[in-house]
């Protein structure tokens, strides 16, 4: 049945971008769009860039780029700003993190070093691993999330945007569970006022985001804007919202690889999983509050893809472990090695060994690129709330609190390419194909 599509605004004007934490990701993300727009290199790893949708019939041969489906925003009209605990421009963060060749940084120099950070919201009691000097002072936090505020309406008229989108970028945040301060935003807002310790940083900008009308996405596993009191507020105000924890390295492998065993109904007695890396976000997560946060969302994506209590007979009684090692020398190349117990026909036993020599952020700066660009669209449509659609691009997908999270990564791009589809009002797919065989 064909949808008769929805009334979308078109991306006329310029797009702000602004990020939670001007480091690692944030200076790979914003250098690589500089050098794409430069045209001497690729959007590798972007579905919004290089992704194509197939629309109708396979006989009719329709498969065009999804940026050319869509009305997304162009590179050239993307103006970035942020947010970072350290006072370094953006080309001096991207030297320091070394993720990037200086020669390639150095062709993009001039656009990277006009963008220097805004004082952050920071306080290092949620982030133990971190001190930096370039922070906002304030009476309470709810005066942060006033400055946060002030510092985007200042981007936004020096630049003259007509939309904005945040996307937090910033490190790990010690492991909070859900209090009574984040049930109704009338309580959120008194517990601002009174420097509640269960409101963290990265709720403060998220709070902030949606009170200046920005859509927001939450790139790490921190309790950020996945609790009712915001996720209530982004729905009264026609705020598009997504997280959490950008699905990057092994995890990423995770929902490649287990929607196979589980479709070939192949049982699983236990994963271990092991990581080192030595950037910042592996600092951060050498504090064990840290890693709970982290270690949450990458615990239960084995559960959700397997659903053990439908198949008790194959991923009942598995073990699953995860570690993360911080290891200076390897910086930004973590290496993440994955042994996985299997079982197969009679209960015989077998094997399978992953060692991914990955680059977390070369594989996080094109997640962002289009959580931005997609997140605008949804305003454009006037979605709003959890834009569950975009659980692809997480480790912990948000979603509404009767149902489970989507972690299969097969699923979760059907449903992407599928809600695309939608929002022009063509066919959605089902891959059924009985039409070609009557």
């Amino acid at each position: 049945m064909i949808s008769k599509g929805m009334n979308i605004v078109p991306p006329s004007g310029k797009l702000g971008i602004v990020l939670p934490g001007m480091g690692a990701v944030s200076s790979t993300f914003i250098a690589g769009v500089e050098a794409v727009k430069k045209g001497f290199a690729k959007p590798i790893g972007s579905l919004t860039q290089m992704g194509t949708i197939r629309l109708g019939k396979r006989t009719e041969n329709r498969v065009p780029p999804i940026k050319e489906f869509v009305p997304l925003a162009s590179l050239d009209d993307l103006v970035f700003g942020g947010w970072d605990i350290f006072s370094d421009n953006i080309y001096q963060a991207g030297l320091k993190a070394g993720v990037l060749e200086r020669s390639l940084l150095d062709q993009v120099r001039p656009a990277l070093e006009k963008i220097r950070p805004w004082t952050a919201a920071f306080d290092k009691s949620y982030v133990r691993r971190l001190d930096g000097s370039h922070v906002k002072k304030a009476k309470n936090k709810m005066e942060l999330a006033e400055q946060i505020q002030d510092d985007i309406r200042i981007f936004q008229k020096r630049n003259k945007l007509t939309r904005t989108v945040m996307v937090w970028c910033a490190s790990t945040e010690i492991f909070l569970k859900s209090k009574p301060v984040h049930q109704t935003i009338s309580k959120f807002e008194q517990g601002l006022i009174k420097n509640d310790p269960a409101i963290a940083p990265s709720m403060i900008y998220a709070y902030a985001a949606i009170k200046s009308g920005i859509a927001y996405a939450n790139g790490a596993p921190n309790l950020s804007v996945d609790i009712p009191a915001l996720t209530r507020l982004a729905k009264d105000r026609n705020i598009p919202i997504a997280g959490k924890d950008f699905k990057t390295g092994q995890t990423m492998m995770k929902t490649i690889l287990a929607p196979g065993l589980k479709a070939r109904l192949l049982g699983l007695n236990g994963w271990f999983s092991t990581n080192i890396l030595g950037n910042r976000d592996g600092e951060v997560l050498d504090d064990p509050e840290a890693f709970k946060t982290k270690e949450e969302s990458k615990l239960s994506v084995l559960e959700h893809i397997l659903q053990p209590e439908r198949h008790p007979d194959l991923y009942s009684k598995y073990t699953h472990k995860v570690r993360i090692n911080y290891y200076p020398p390897r910086g930004d190349n973590k290496e993440g090695w994955d042994n996985i117990d299997i079982f197969g026909w009679l209960g015989y036993p077998m094997q399978i060994k992953v060692d991914f020599l990955c680059r977390d952020s070369i594989l996080a700066a094109p997640i962002v690129l289009d959580l931005v660009l997609f997140l605008d669209l949804a305003q454009r449509c006037g979605m709003s709330g959890i834009q569950e659609w975009l659980s692809f691009y997480f480790k912990s997908p948000m979603c509404a609190p009767e149902l489970y999270p989507e972690h299969d990564l097969f699923i979760q791009l059907m449903k992407l390419k599928n809600t695309l589809r939608y929002l022009r009002g063509e066919d959605l797919i089902t891959h059924l194909g009985l039409e070609y065989y009557d």
